[in-house]
Parts: structure tokens; sequence; C-alpha cells
């Protein structure tokens, strides 16, 4: 994985660019010590680390803005930094880059349950914006895995998603607006507490944009009401293949449950032992869950039952408590720290139609024994959004690159079958070089077009997102 030389006239000019930091944040705010710097080498992607030139903490819009107007003067990169739960390198550092960190932007600014709106610090995480308002009989329908650390800023970059996006979709359908700082210091505002804004989508355009147009500091959240009552089911078959085709035929019943998430046996496992959720002893596991009131609840499980059991499943089996149901979802949460806890693995992110599942599952698994590598699959199988984690021995020479290999291959192979190269982690450094698979030189010329009218210079997450040798004349300009 290649990234750019660092700038040495930056690195000579650190003690500046700390004191001048320091002169408009407080003390605490502004961290240049390496042995304190490295915490901040790497995010969840942590085969590649690189120390930064520094970080800077800021806790107000106020405060971000003086900071990328210094780093913007002295033409130093900035690489925006959520909690650091990125699985593609989305906050991966260059030597020469300040890491700019909303970890203490947390605080919820306003709160409107007739309009249905939360307007928050991007510093905020996930799992707390529910939290805010749950009392109320309110909610916040993206749900990431990480959503107990993941921060809102991230999941606005990388437009985050997570088990219940079947029904209530991902970031981008819950957004009604953000502050962002551009990378000279301006301050705007898109969007706002209203259901659409004038003009240009640019919202849109901000929503999954990794943090390379602008700096997200506040963000305007849909909530919902509660659902009046929610029930998962467990559907264990004996392949991966057949599981596949149950969630392709759910979906073609027109039926909408608020989440088909898919386990194999290797997951299964990790995750039983980790989380004791009570998932059955079987190749492959569906968690289907739907809501609504007990009448719509019984009658949408009743035809869920009817598809599936025209596959032969080998356990069929309804949440019959709101602890069970905890528990059942305890286990899919838990499922990545589960397996990190046996083995190293890197967790892919793409997206295929869901008549595609059993055909790239069965492929998956041939690849899996051609490069020699085992793979466990978890992944939200409603809207076809496969996270397959390859495992592979970080202390073995040539594993890595292997895995690495491997990876590509499935992810050219969701591009293949009409999908896409990534469906909530982004693209950062991970899927880089394989921008050219899903876009031709057209099509990234353009994105790199929009990229020059926020940040001419190119200072915002350098390194990411683009070829390197696609992007490196604007990069040098």
């Amino acid at each position: 994985m290649q990234m750019p030389d660092p700038n040495p006239a930056i690195l000579a000019r650190k003690a500046e660019l700390v004191a001048r930091l320091r002169e408009v944040l407080p003390a605490d705010a502004v961290i240049s010590d390496p042995a304190e710097t490295r915490a901040y080498e790497c995010d969840a992607l942590t085969a590649y680390k690189c120390p930064p030139l520094a970080v800077v903490l800021p806790a107000s819009t106020q405060e971000v803005a003086e900071a990328l107007r210094i780093c913007h003067e002295m033409g130093v990169p900035v690489v925006p930094r959520g909690a650091g739960t990125s699985l593609a390198g989305g906050a991966l550092p260059t030597a020469d880059s300040v890491i700019l960190g909303v970890a203490r932007m947390n605080a919820v600014l306003e709160t409107d349950y007739d309009n249905r709106f939360i307007r928050v610090q991007a510093g905020r995480t996930n799992l707390s914006v529910t939290g805010a308002v749950e009392e109320q009989g309110f909610f916040y329908a993206p749900d990431p895995s990480s959503q107990l650390a993941c921060a809102i800023a991230g999941n606005v970059a990388m437009n985050s998603g997570g088990a219940h996006c079947l029904k209530y979709g991902v970031t981008t359908n819950n957004l009604m607006g953000v502050t962002m700082v551009l990378m000279d210091g301006t301050v705007i505002e898109l969007g706002g507490a209203h259901l659409d804004a004038g003009g240009y989508d640019l919202l849109g355009l901000i929503c999954g944009s990794e943090g390379q147009l602008g700096v997200v500091t506040e963000a305007c959240l849909r909530i919902l009401h509660k659902p009046e009552g929610a029930r998962p089911m467990l559907i264990g078959f004996d392949s991966n293949e057949v599981a596949g085709a149950c969630v392709s035929d759910i979906i073609k019943a027109g039926v909408l449950p608020v989440a088909i998430e898919f386990m194999d046996r290797p997951c299964i496992r990790a995750t039983e032992d980790f989380a004791h959720a009570g998932y059955p002893d079987c190749e492959a596991l569906l968690i289907v869950e739907v809501e609504g009131s007990e009448a719509e609840i019984d009658a949408q499980l009743a035809l869920i039952e009817e598809i599936a059991r025209r596959h032969d499943p080998v356990e069929l089996r309804q949440s019959r408590s709101e602890e069970e149901s905890a528990r059942i979802w305890l286990g899919r949460k838990s499922a990545f720290g589960a397996m990190g806890q046996i083995n190293d693995y890197m967790c892919l992110d793409g997206t295929i139609p869901v008549s595609a599942l059993p055909h790239v599952l069965r492929r998956i698994g041939e690849m899996s024994r051609e490069f020699g590598l085992d793979v466990a699959n978890v992944f939200h199988a409603g809207d076809g959004n496969m996270h397959p984690l390859i495992l592979y021995d970080a202390n073995r020479p040539g594993d890595l690159e292997r895995c690495e290999a491997f990876g590509a291959e499935i992810l050219k192979l969701c591009v293949e079958v009409g999908g896409c190269l990534t469906g909530e982690h982004g693209v950062g450094i991970e899927k880089r070089d394989l921008m050219r698979c899903q876009y031709g030189a057209d099509d990234l010329a353009a994105q790199m077009d929009v990229k020059d009218v926020f940040d001419p210079a190119w200072l915002l997450n350098p390194a990411k997102v683009f070829p390197l040798d696609a992007s490196s004349a604007r990069r040098a300009a």
C-alpha cells in the first residue's frame, strides 16, 4: 500500500505549526509529542500505521475553523477523525499531516420532538443519539455494529448503515443538515431542520465524501417514533447458498423486515462462545426481525416462516421474550469483536444485488480454497451489503499480501455481478486502487473536479479514495 512521501518543508516547520495552533486552541487540545501522537497512527484498519505530525482536538466549530485556517495558510494536510473505527483506513494519517479529531465535540445542541429532529455536535457517538431521545419514545435509525463507539462525524463521512438499514435506510436517508468547515476555515450550513433544501443537493454530496470536502462539526438528524413492538426470528440452514436463496425469496415476496442479518458457521461459533446468544448449531444463520403491532408481527413472521420452510431449514425459532431478543442482537453486534479474539482478519464491504447472494457466497467459498485463507461471513443480507472477514496471520510473512489479493478479487466479483465496491465502510485506502474496476477515467475525473471545488489545494484527507497516479497531478498543483 503506497502513500505519498512526506513533505520535508512541512516537517521542518513543525515547531512553528504547533506554536500557532496553541495560540488559538487550549493547551491540552494540541498534541505534538511523538509518544502521544502514536495513539492516532491508525484507525480500525490496523494493518497500516503512520504517526501524524500533530493532533488537534477542538471543542467547537470555531476552534475547528481556526485550526483549519492555520493549516491552510501553512499548506499542511489535515486528516479528519471521528472515533477511529474506520475499517477502510479513512482516518490513516500521513507523516506530514495533522489529525483533527472531533471526539470532544459531543454535545446535544437541540431536540425537537414535534418536528422529529435532533441537532448534535459531530463527535457524539451513534448510540448516544438514541440515548438522548429514547425516554420520549424516539430513536435514531442507522445502527452500525460499532455504534457504541463510532461518531456521527464518521457516519456522515462514510454514509454508514447498519442492521436496520433495510427498512430505515443509511445515514443519507436520516441526515437533514450539517454545519461544515472548509479547509480555509470558512463555515457553511447545508440543509437544516426541514424535509428538503432548495437548489442542488449539496448535502447528498457531503454525506459519503470521506472528509475530503470539509469537516462536519454539527449534524441535524431525523429521529423516529419507536415501533410498537419488534421480534427477531432465527433461521438455520445447512449451507450458505441455501440461506442466500432464502433471503432472495423473502425480498422477492415483497416482505419488508426491519433487518435480515447473515452469519456463517465460523462466525456463529466465535460469537456464541463470546456472547452466549443462543444461536443454533448450523452452517448458516439468518436473523430476521420484523416490527409493528403484535398482529402485524405475527402475520409477517408467518409469511417469512412459510418462505423459509421451502428451503428446508435445520432450525426455525422466534424470540420468546425481550431478554432473548436482546441476546440475539448482542451476538450479532459482537460478531466483529468475537472474531478478533481468535484471529487476525480483514473486514471487507461490498454490495451486490440480493438475487446474486447464492452465486457470490458459493464463489467466495471457492476463492477461499484457492487462496488458502478461511473466510467468516457476517453481513446485512437484506440489502446485499456483504462483510466477508478474511482470516490471516499477521505474523506470517506473505499472509497480509495474500489476504489483500483475496479481498480484491471478492470486491471485483461484487462489481461484476452488478454491485459496487462499498456499501458503508467507504473507500479510504483499502479500495482506493480498485476504483478503476468500477469507474472509468472520465468518471474519476468528474469526482476529482468536485474535490477541486471544495479543497483546491487537496489538503483534506490526502491520499484517500482516488488512485494515487490518477490524483497525483492535482495533489501536486
